[in-house]
């Protein structure tokens, strides 16, 4: 019989499951009140309901998790000092989306050596959460992939919808079920149009289908967003920061 699947796919391998990651590195109390208290002030900026900014500063993606620890180690005295003023959440991205070739992330290609040894980039991904979260340091990242969600949202205080994915309906039935407030990026086609106002998901929002982390098919009609805003690179109550420092490896770029 003539094989009619895969005829692309060079390799398959097996995936750990969101379950199995979530028993290894599981969510502490600490790090759940972290999460929670970081996405309801989030919110409350986004909703003007909160003077202060909300800067998302950190790498422009990780490749080095101990070298993100490190980071956040000196991130989390700023945030404290202007936390009157801030609310200061690491940047930490552990996904790149890719419109040709190139390096795809620390989830992807861990080692950068295109091994794509994915289960171990998924358990370095957790674990630099916990270990940030351990600080008193809340994360955002973007969430690209829509199966990361269930390895990794449950330590997301706030997720970006990247450029290449904003109009991607998989992506927007992705965010309407996720638990974060999340903004989508951008492109400005007329620099003289007017940005969008914040906005929550539609009352009556689409049925998606996914895995649960166990593994088992879902269908469910998701919650609307409790937030959604549209932003730009430095947006009125969003500023995204990416210290030059990071770029010192043009491949982690």
């Amino acid at each position: 019989m003539h094989k009619t699947f895969d005829l692309h796919v060079v390799e398959t391998r097996p995936l750990i499951s969101p379950a199995t990651l979530h028993s290894e590195f599981p969510i502490t109390e600490t790090a759940a009140a972290l999460v929670t208290q970081t996405r309801d002030r989030i919110r409350n900026i986004l909703q003007n309901e909160d003077h202060r900014l909300l800067v998302i500063v950190g790498p422009c993606s990780v490749h080095d998790i101990n070298a993100a620890y490190e980071y956040g180690k000196k991130l989390i005295a700023l945030r404290k000092e202007l936390e009157e003023d801030l609310e200061i959440v690491m940047r930490v991205y552990f996904e790149k989306p890719r419109t040709t070739v190139g390096w795809k992330g620390l989830i992807n290609d861990p080692h950068l050596d295109d091994s794509y040894d994915i289960n171990t980039g998924l358990r370095l991904a957790r674990q630099l959460l916990i270990g940030l979260a351990d600080l008193g340091l809340p994360a955002a990242t973007e969430m690209l992939d829509p199966i990361t969600a269930q390895y990794l949202a449950d330590m997301i205080a706030w997720t970006a919808i990247g450029a290449r994915t904003t109009e991607s309906q998989t992506h927007r039935e992705m965010a309407s079920g996720l638990s974060m407030p999340i903004g989508f990026k951008i492109i400005l086609m007329v620099r003289s149009a007017p940005p969008p106002t914040p906005c929550s998901a539609p009352a009556n929002p689409t049925v998606s289908w996914a895995l649960t982390p166990t593994d088992s098919p879902a269908l469910s009609p998701p919650q609307a967003t409790p937030t959604a805003t549209w932003f730009y690179e430095a947006a009125s109550k969003v500023l995204i920061m990416v210290p030059t420092m990071f770029k010192s490896s043009q491949r982690a770029n």
